[in-house]
């Protein structure tokens, strides 16, 4: 890219049940170093030939194939590797302690179901998440994988197919923490589901987020707006937002700050806001209220919400030109055109085109990504 002229992302999205139907949809870069340096990276991305990971990418569209029942399923397969490898006494022989799962994953299990009243408050529990539950398995995510700085032992003593399994469940897990609350949206408030698109890659190259980039997260907060391309977040673990929504706001003792991580780098990765806006002072009372008490939250633990480094927010590097690529900007419109292609197929930047045949739906998918993988999982393994 020359000079500040925005760039052009074509992304080509295909049907995972039939693949001869695609539909072609068109990113603008914004003018500011970070999307400049996203765009450098992402096409180092497309070069690369690093796969694609298509089976963390489309969240929260309520009608899809990966239902809760999918997912459930995957995520009892995943764990029954996890518990025969450990069977192996690998880790035990290496001084490590056995790691067996227990948990057997059915809808029931992660959701409310609709024998309690449906609404939108948390006296309403129909549909809603079991928030133990998931942060059970996602405890056990990071307990066995580690962080991307400091992997655990757990997880470089493991097999190929083992590593896959452990990562699934950090994937599988916020998969149906978010198809979950689509559903209870589409339940209760249908104008306010929040698809999105998460494009990320295996062994994706990280750069160290410098002072300018940060600056964005002033900015932007958490803002999010409809056809909006955020950069990704690239590592594990929780951020102080998550910590605060998620875990009824408690005091940050050193425990809690022990699972909590700012962002520290970029890649050439990207989300896509597919949901309605939701922008500070705006109209949107709730939004404006969760965000006020999260600045009180953050004051009253010795946190300044006005720190960049703490990584508050979302960090905008695009957007979707919506009448090119859809020929309307009506939000329910776009999103009933998406949810029949949720499967990328290619991305290109300029003369820089990545090609991603491989999709969820085929017979062999979780091998033809251990195969892709094993390079990264012989890196991992060292030391």
């Amino acid at each position: 890219m020359s000079g500040t002229n925005p760039s052009t992302v074509k992304v080509t999205l295909r049907n995972p049940v039939n693949k001869s139907e695609t539909w072609d949809y068109w990113i603008t870069s914004d003018n500011h170093q970070l999307a400049r340096d996203w765009v450098v990276a992402l096409k180092e991305l497309l070069q690369s030939g690093r796969p694609l990971e298509k089976n963390y990418c489309f969240m929260g569209f309520p009608d899809t194939a990966r239902n809760l029942e999918y997912l459930c399923g995957e995520l009892n397969r995943h764990i029954k590797t996890i518990n025969l490898f450990n069977r192996k006494k690998i880790w035990q022989n290496a001084g490590l302690d056995s790691y067996v799962i227990e948990d057997y994953f059915t809808p029931d299990v992660v959701r409310f179901g609709s024998e309690y009243p449906i609404g939108w408050d948390d006296e309403n529990l129909g549909l809603s998440v079991k928030h133990e539950v998931m942060n059970r398995l996602h405890n056990h995510f990071e307990r066995l994988q580690g962080v991307a700085w400091n992997l655990s032992e757990y997880y470089k003593l493991a097999d190929y197919d083992t590593k896959y399994a452990i990562r699934q469940l950090n994937n599988i897990c916020h998969e149906i923490e978010t198809l979950i609350l689509s559903q209870r949206k589409q339940a209760v408030l249908p104008e306010w589901v929040r698809p999105s698109q998460i494009t990320t890659f295996l062994q994706a190259h990280r750069y160290e987020l410098k002072p300018e980039h940060r600056q964005l997260f002033l900015t932007n907060g958490y803002d999010r707006e409809f056809g909006r391309v955020y950069m990704h977040w690239t590592q594990v673990g929780k951020t102080l937002f998550e910590v605060f929504r998620d875990e009824h706001a408690p005091r940050l003792t050193d425990t809690i700050c022990e699972a909590i991580t700012e962002l520290k780098y970029y890649s050439g990765e990207f989300d896509i806001e597919w949901g309605n806006n939701v922008t500070y002072g705006r109209g949107f009372k709730w939004h404006d209220q969760e965000q006020d008490q999260f600045r009180q939250w953050l004051i009253d633990n010795g946190r300044d919400p006005g720190d960049a480094n703490l990584s508050l927010g979302y960090l905008p590097i695009g957007h979707v030109d919506l009448i090119k690529s859809f020929n309307t900007q009506n939000p329910i419109k776009i999103r009933e055109i998406l949810g029949k292609y949720l499967d990328i197929y290619q991305i290109q930047i300029d003369d820089v085109i990545g090609v991603y045949d491989n999709c969820w739906s085929d017979d062999d998918y979780q091998q033809q990504q251990v195969n892709s993988m094993m390079a990264g999982y012989d890196f991992s393994s060292r030391g």
